[in-house]
């Protein structure tokens, strides 16, 4: 790379090297030596031995060296002139012998084109040099492609993905069937008379699988593939997201039949008229452009665009009309066989262990998306590499379970015998609470080891993979949240700030149930947060959809709820003070306990030395 440079420059300097010599070249030959006086002076003192007249220089070669040279020359304003005016003269020094020759030789008559065609090929010279060396500078200016998408064409190297690399989301990859389907083979489609969807909308939650099953659309259906990101558009320059927007069909539109993929469409998308003044108004007229390229009066055969986005809500209403995103898929969480496929698709390269059943771990991870999944499998890898051991184990999985959900251990940390026994009996409290529940899950494991930005943990695995949660569930969590609380205070006789996550979260699930679901019978079955989403400029003044007096009864409530909940979290654990005190014991003094530990305590057995156990022994599977 560096020689081409050197050569090129090279070569550069050579064309102007020879557009000027040509110029020199012309008028090389006039080179006026000496002045007209002076030639007279010579001839005058004899001096001059021969000379020659060529055009309108004048050669002389003298008796005697003139400033140490013995040939001079001049130029002569008027050649003819001089030959009538010397004639005499040189006729008697030629006769005396003073003269020994002369010759006066025609010159070529110099025409306007001989100035000029110089001038000329050396302009173009220099121009040829500029703009090589300005295109070459333009390539690597990013000024110079401003206007251009950033689309990235077809997929990275390796391996070409496929449906086969999708799993999870079966009734998804039926629906995008079609569409492969039709890029193959459109004939069969037309002359039915049918249209396939100018653009398909992938909604769901971060890390389910959207961009994939893009990428296997392309794979399957064997066409180019232009993926770009939403935020690819937007610039601080006016007039350049349009720009890049029709810069994006155009490339499609010359490699079509293509699939136009836009990742996080929100970015770009956003509904119309949310801004305040002129600061969104690139972005409007990006997304105005985008509306016309998907479906104006250019035609757009052979192109499908897919998108991507996780906020499929806050889309303008015309984005999503038939003829722009005709179809919506909802890419949602897998369920337990969903996630024991994609755990199958990752694990394929991955050495397990003949105890490892992936059975079990996709019954233990409910509400793990398939980025979960992979994580969790990758993590585990990493631990089996830095142990050096040469198969992947479950207690592999479980760690990495544990330092997905919550974070590494921190062994190391120094702490004050004051600080773990509150610990003690804030997770002893969460777990006893938790255990009284009937709708609650179990409790697996309770530990006073940090982890992340806890101080403790008390983990729990749900019993079966379920969709909906009742009332009477929601109510349960909220009481098992304020089992650390209210061990505190009867435990301790004082509070601490180890359970501000708890009463938080504790707090929103009783708001929800109050405003959002319906499940307060002062206030009926009404849900008072569809005005809660603010649009600075359209409802910058008006947030809330209901009145100030609803407002007040929904704090009320939500402190009835508390309370409540509260009230009986306290009772469960004055009934159970001796088996709390066991329990905070004997994490001072383990750290740990298992889920088989806890429940042999929480019936009146001894606690024995349990075995290590995972999050996974406690799942039931039917092989």
């Amino acid at each position: 790379m560096k020689n081409r440079k050197i050569i090129t420059i090279v070569l550069y300097v050579a064309i102007l090297l020879v557009a000027f010599s040509w110029i020199l070249g012309l008028f090389g030959g006039k080179v006026n030596e000496i002045p007209y006086s002076q030639v007279m002076t010579l001839f005058r003192q004899n001096q001059v031995k021969s000379f020659v007249v060529q055009g309108d220089v004048i050669v002389l070669k003298l008796h005697t060296p003139y400033e140490g040279k013995n040939e001079v020359s001049a130029l002569l304003a008027d050649p003819e002139g001089f030959r009538q005016d010397m004639q005499p003269t040189l006729e008697e020094q030629a006769k005396t012998g003073v003269l020994e020759s002369y010759d006066f030789i025609a010159g070529k008559e110099l025409s306007p084109y001989d100035f000029i065609l110089p001038i000329i090929l050396a302009g173009l010279a220099i121009l040829l040099v500029w703009v090589l060396v300005v295109g070459r500078a333009n390539q690597n200016n990013p000024m110079a492609n401003f206007g251009r998408a950033r689309t990235m064409l077809g997929q990275a190297k390796g391996k070409k993905i496929t449906f086969d690399d999708v799993a999870g989301v079966d009734e998804e990859k039926t629906e995008l069937q079609e569409v492969v389907d039709f890029l193959r083979n459109p004939k069969k489609f037309t002359d039915m008379g049918a249209k396939i969807p100018h653009g398909i909308l992938l909604a769901g939650a971060p890390g389910t699988g959207k961009t994939l099953l893009a990428k296997a659309v392309a794979g399957e259906a064997g066409v180019q593939f232009l993926s770009i990101s939403g935020s690819d558009f937007m610039e601080m320059y006016v007039g350049v997201g349009a720009s890049r927007v029709r810069d994006l069909f155009d490339q499609a539109k010359k490699i079509a039949p293509a699939i136009i993929f836009i990742d996080e469409i929100d970015a770009v998308g956003r509904k119309r008229g949310s801004g305040m003044g002129g600061g969104h108004d690139e972005r409007e007229q990006t997304l105005n452009q985008l509306l016309v390229e998907m479906d104006g009066f250019a035609k757009t055969d052979g192109v499908i665009v897919l998108a991507a986005t996780n906020r499929p809500d806050i889309l303008d209403p015309a984005l999503l009309r038939p003829g722009r995103f005709d179809r919506q898929i909802h890419v949602s969480a897998p369920d337990a066989k969903g996630r024991e496929e994609i755990l199958k698709v990752h694990a394929k390269d991955k050495r397990l262990d003949a105890s490892v059943s992936l059975k079990t771990v996709a019954l233990a991870t409910a509400g793990f998306t398939g980025a979960d999944l992979s994580n969790l499998l990758n993590e585990a890898a990493i631990k089996a590499v830095r142990e050096d051991r040469p198969v992947l184990t479950m207690d592999d999985l479980n760690e990495a379970m544990m330092k997905i959900m919550a974070g590494p251990e921190k062994r190391s940390r120094v702490r004050l015998q004051k600080d773990l026994k509150i610990t003690a009996v804030h997770e002893a409290g969460h777990a006893v609470a938790m255990y009284s529940l009937p709708t609650h899950d179990p409790v697996h494991q309770i530990s006073i080891i940090p982890r992340g930005y806890a101080l403790g943990l008390t983990w729990t695995t749900p019993k079966e993979d379920s969709n909906h949660l009742t009332r009477n569930e929601m109510y349960e969590r909220i009481v098992g949240l304020l089992g650390g609380r209210a061990a505190e205070e009867l435990f301790l006789k004082d509070i601490s700030t180890g359970a501000s996550n708890d009463i938080d979260r504790a707090s929103k699930l009783a708001r929800d149930m109050v405003a959002r679901y319906g499940m307060c019978e002062n206030l009926g079955t009404i849900s008072y947060t569809g005005g809660d989403e603010l649009f600075i400029g359209r409802d910058y003044e008006k947030v809330k959809g209901y009145s100030e007096k609803i407002a007040g009864t929904i704090d009320d409530e939500v402190k009835v709820l508390m309370d409540k909940a509260y009230d009986h979290c306290k009772q469960i654990l004055t009934r159970d003070a001796e088996k709390m005190k066991q329990i905070v014991s004997f994490l001072l003094e383990n750290e740990t306990m298992t889920g088989q530990q806890f429940a042999d305590c929480m019936a009146g057995k001894e606690i024995g030395q349990a075995e290590k156990s995972t999050l996974f022994d406690s799942v039931k599977t039917e092989e």
